[in-house]
């Protein structure tokens, strides 16, 4: 994908349980069973209990560690917290990014599967030496709808992928644990119909989305002949899709990923909704040197806070002329350290 330098385990929300039960009653008093069954009732409804709430002390120290020690008050976000099952702030996700059907598009596509899968977890291993306090887990970041320069039979600069290729992305996300990111370039179309296109994908677990506002061409424009944007209201579309599919399956929070490498790819930032069933990524998508990144992200991901942060990682343009890709040990030095990274 081309860009410009810089430019549950399902937790299911169980029912509370009414046991009924025969009572032998002699002159109206319980037996002594019985007693015990409504002993056994009262213990299993507090536990019960503790599965739908998250530890929110734990929570907020992790938060404010991400947050690494910011003293303007950006970070970290408050917001309300997330259902139990959350990945973010617990876990830093690994991702490898790109499409089947090409090479050029990143490193998901560029290599043969086993060869891809030994490189992502060799990264994720790196990380997590890195960092020992974040648990790292892998992702594929599979591009299911990519713009196109072309109109296309229905004139949206838009082509969606086959099902059966995001059931392949899928199946080879299993064996390894890792999570499927589902990648939306809407070209002339909008978030909305493009993420209704893949609800049932949503419906899964371990499926997330990423939306890239780079390829949204509001004023009819060709996809790549300038960088398009979304609105606070294009990604609340795609926060509700998510939250309905979490409340209607009984699932862990989705994370959404938003790429951002430019101040006008994100309007109105401060109305983006924030809701227990979805965490948000503002993810830093650019490529150039290491100065001109961190001055990327320090401009648009860190002065404008939505809630988490990632960071993306080109193995090539990254490391051309005299430039030098980012290492883990680097990153995790950046306020607020960012919980997604994504590799190109």
């Amino acid at each position: 994908m081309n860009k410009i330098a810089l430019s549950i385990a399902t937790i299911t929300i169980l029912s509370l349980i009414t046991i009924s039960c025969n009572r032998s009653k002699a002159n109206g008093i319980e037996t002594e069973d019985n007693i015990i069954l409504k002993d056994s009732v009262k213990i299993d409804s507090v536990e019960q209990k503790k599965t739908l709430t998250i530890d929110t002390v734990d929570y907020n120290k992790r938060m404010i560690v991400l947050s690494n020690n910011d003293t303007t008050g950006r970070w970290p976000v408050k917001t309300p917290y997330p259902l139990p099952g959350a990945i973010l702030p617990y876990n830093r996700i690994i991702a490898f990014y790109g499409n089947l059907y090409s090479t050029r598009m990143g490193v998901l596509g560029e290599y043969p599967r086993q060869e891809m899968i030994a490189k992502l977890k060799g990264e994720v291993a790196n990380w997590q030496a890195a960092d020992s306090t974040v648990k790292a887990i892998p992702a594929l970041h599979y591009i299911a709808v990519t713009a196109q320069g072309a109109p296309g039979k229905n004139n949206m600069h838009r082509l969606r992928m086959p099902f059966k290729q995001i059931d392949t992305v899928i199946s080879w996300a299993k064996p390894i644990d890792a999570l499927v990111f589902l990648d939306i370039q809407v070209g002339h179309s909008t978030v909305k119909e493009e993420v209704e296109q893949l609800r049932s994908y949503f419906a899964l677990p371990n499926v997330h989305l990423g939306i890239d506002p780079e390829f949204s061409m509001k004023n009819g424009e060709r996809p790549g002949s300038k960088i398009g944007y979304f609105t606070a209201n294009d990604i609340n579309d795609a926060i509700d899709i998510l939250a309905d599919e979490v409340r209607k399956n009984n699932l862990p929070p989705k994370v959404l990923v938003v790429h951002r490498f430019t101040q006008g790819m994100i309007k109105n930032y401060k109305n983006i909704k924030i809701v227990p069933e979805v965490q948000i990524v503002i993810h830093m998508d650019g490529f150039g040197s290491k100065v001109l990144k961190r001055s990327t992200y320090l401009s648009y991901i860190y002065r404008e806070p939505v809630q988490f942060t990632g960071f993306k990682l080109f193995y090539k343009n990254d490391n051309w002329n005299d430039w030098k890709i980012y290492q883990p040990e680097e990153l995790v030095k950046f306020t607020p350290k960012p919980l997604y990274i994504q590799y190109q």
